[in-house]
């Protein structure tokens, strides 16, 4: 998630919103220790914060459609390509390290792109109709968190949900409509 946007047909208001949303102070940790911890689909996780921030409110049965209609993909590429980056960061092999490292680079930007990949399909589904309900957007952001939290049947660490609440109220008025 640290690339930057590069304004192509793919690059839509949420990839920017996601990518800014994650550089922020804290939030990779948080989503990755909810990611391990807790199951948390980062991707899935980042969309429901974005339409928070468009003021729409998701209901669980709205979550679980949407875990649903991503599972497949991320059980097929997203999982496996993140373990295998994961599996050669620090693993003695055979392979010179600089080798191993840079072939590790290049897994990296494939598990990028497969998360892009992901949520193109979920702002292109977000654009054929409205999701939930509408909601103030502070009021939506900690709805759809709590929401995905019993989707998930998980318990979000308060000070993890907290950075994320912290930074979604930072930069939740930023446009992200235009590059």
């Amino acid at each position: 998630m640290t690339k930057e946007p590069t304004n192509t047909p793919t690059d839509t208001p949420f990839w920017r919103f996601s990518l800014n949303f994650y550089r922020q102070a804290g939030v990779a940790e948080a989503c990755i220790a909810l990611q391990d911890d807790c199951g948390v689909d980062v991707n899935l996780m980042l969309f429901l914060l974005w339409v928070a921030g468009g003021g729409r409110q998701l209901s669980i049965d709205d979550i679980k459609e949407l875990d649903a209609a991503v599972g497949d993909w991320r059980k097929a590429t997203i999982i496996p390509i993140r373990e295998i980056r994961r599996k050669l960061k620090a693993a003695p092999t055979i392979i010179e390290a600089g080798k191993q490292e840079a072939l590790r680079t290049k897994v990296k930007a494939i598990e990028l792109e497969a998360e892009r990949l992901q949520q193109e399909a979920l702002y292109n589904r977000s654009q054929s109709s409205p999701l939930g309900s509408k909601s103030d957007a502070s009021s939506a952001a900690r709805a759809n968190l709590a929401a995905y939290e019993r989707v998930l049947g998980a318990r979000f660490p308060i000070a993890t949900v907290d950075c994320l609440m912290d930074t979604f109220e930072a930069i939740k008025f930023y446009n992200f409509a235009s590059p």
